[in-house]
């Protein structure tokens, strides 16, 4: 099943975003397939503003705690994290 983690940084938290991103990359790479995409949103000026990474999950639970595990959460960058289920209807993978 799919999950959306919807992620918004803390406001002034660039440096804590630049400073963990190379492990925040690390660890999404260590889930595998688990991760099906992800990416920063972007503030007007174009500077990363917060999270948005679509999950291929058993269960809300564990997505939520994968989104936990993520040095981004550990670092505290997040004012707020939201996760959801969600159903691809446009062009799905065959898998979906």
């Amino acid at each position: 099943m799919y999950f959306v983690a919807h992620c918004l940084d803390k406001p002034g938290s660039l440096n804590t975003r630049l400073e963990n991103r190379p492990t925040h990359l690390a660890y999404l790479e260590s889930l595998g397939n688990k991760v099906v995409l992800a990416g920063p949103y972007l503030d007007a000026a174009g500077a990363p503003c917060g999270s948005m990474l679509l999950f291929d999950g058993p269960d809300q639970a564990s997505v939520e705690a994968w989104v936990a595990g993520d040095p981004y959460a550990k670092a505290g960058l997040f004012a707020l994290v939201e996760v959801r289920p969600w159903r691809w209807v446009i062009n799905p993978p065959a898998s979906a």
